[in-house]
């Protein structure tokens, strides 16, 4: 397990940004969420993985007893998971915009449009 999720998160960085050097908007958008997903896997092996109990300190400790949970790491998940989907909703409405008012969603296309309008 420990060699594994590094290989895991190696290959999820490098076919994230595969992805996102491509010239179709769908495959730029896969790049991203594969690429957000990479990082909160990283974010979350950096944390530490342990199986223990929560971090809350009982009346008669004065310190959590080992092992614990890092709450800090869980918390920062959270967050950049909820930032990412509302980055991710954002994206596929602006592709499907852009799909409808030029009917291409390959970037060379619309290029090409732009500089034929100027």
């Amino acid at each position: 397990m420990e060699t594994l999720l590094p290989i895991m998160i190696g290959t999820l960085f490098a076919t994230g940004l595969y992805f996102i050097l491509h010239r179709h908007l769908f495959k730029v958008i896969l790049g991203l969420i594969l690429f957000g997903l990479a990082t909160n896997l990283f974010l979350f092996v950096i944390g530490g993985i342990t199986r223990g109990s929560s971090a809350i300190i009982s009346e008669d400790q004065k310190v959590a007893a080992e092992p614990y949970a890092d709450p800090v790491t869980q918390a920062l998940l959270l967050t950049a998971i909820v930032i990412g989907f509302g980055i991710q909703a954002f994206a596929i409405v602006l592709i499907r915009r852009v799909y409808q008012t030029f009917k291409s969603n390959n970037l060379d296309e619309l290029r090409k449009e732009n500089e034929e309008h100027h």
